[in-house]
């Protein structure tokens, strides 16, 4: 039987989602849960591989279990062998053919950053930060720029393992409430590390470094090494991925409250 699973954690403390032979990764943690309940071994798929202390409000898993087991087994007696970052939010039985990765037609992910003089305490570890005040329009400016299907080379990590860095990216938005700005992207597919560098460039567009035509002359360039720092992964989240509705599922997205809580 093949289960498909929603669930969020907060990536701090964790080596990013796929397995790690130290066992530190949210992989290994929830494939260990899922074992304890099914009484065997479980491997798992999901529909992005976030890495080390990246968040996630709503990442889709899927795994084979012979063992016949209620949904809520699946969640709540998971959920109780599971470190408190991390919490299954629903399981349902899926066809054979669903796969968490391969089914997705789209996924988001959000950047939150905190703009202001000195760093989150409370927020620590969960929103990003730049100590001067930025350009939120002419971050915006450059943004619209990378909408539409490119080669995202100049944003792609030297270690990136993606068969082709063309993608289309449908959504690039940036608001803005008080001291925090929010980054929202969705595309078919991202390269790794694609969206922290993506903000890294935006950042030095805001902060007056760079015009936002420097964008779209990175683009066009595809050459990473113009480009700016990767930025911190504390601010990002995965958010959800599309699937035809054809696919029995509950809420396969789930979007960060805005505005947020004050810092």
């Amino acid at each position: 039987m093949r289960i498909a699973l929603g669930l969020e954690y907060a990536g701090t403390r964790f080596t990013g989602w796929q397995s790690q032979p130290d066992g530190r990764a949210l992989q290994d943690v929830l494939e260990r849960a899922l074992g304890t309940i099914a009484a065997h071994r479980i491997a798992t798929i999901a529909a992005g591989r976030t890495d080390a202390g990246v968040h996630a409000t709503m990442q889709i898993v899927h795994f084979d279990s012979t063992a016949s087991r209620p949904d809520t087994a699946w969640v709540r007696g998971v959920n109780s062998h599971l470190p408190p970052e991390v919490a299954v939010l629903w399981a349902r039985p899926v066809p054979d053919e669903f796969h968490a990765r391969f089914a997705a037609t789209a996924r988001h992910y959000t950047y939150l950053l905190a703009n202001r003089p000195v760093r989150a305490g409370v927020l620590a570890g969960r929103i990003g930060w730049y100590h001067h005040r930025l350009d939120v329009d002419a971050m915006r400016a450059g943004a619209t720029l990378l909408m539409g299907t490119h080669d995202f080379s100049a944003f792609r990590a030297a270690l990136c393992q993606a068969k082709s860095p063309v993608k289309t990216l449908a959504r690039a938005s940036i608001d803005s409430a008080g001291d925090t700005i929010r980054f929202d992207f969705s595309a078919n597919a991202f390269l790794h590390h694609m969206i922290r560098n993506i903000v890294g460039a935006l950042i030095h567009v805001g902060a007056g470094k760079a015009p936002p035509a420097w964008i779209g002359e990175l683009l066009a360039g595809r050459d990473r090494t113009r480009a700016a720092p990767t930025f911190a992964a504390d601010g990002l989240y995965f958010t959800g991925a599309d699937y035809p509705p054809t696919w029995p599922l509950p809420a396969t997205r789930a979007a960060l409250p805005w505005p947020p809580v004050s810092l």
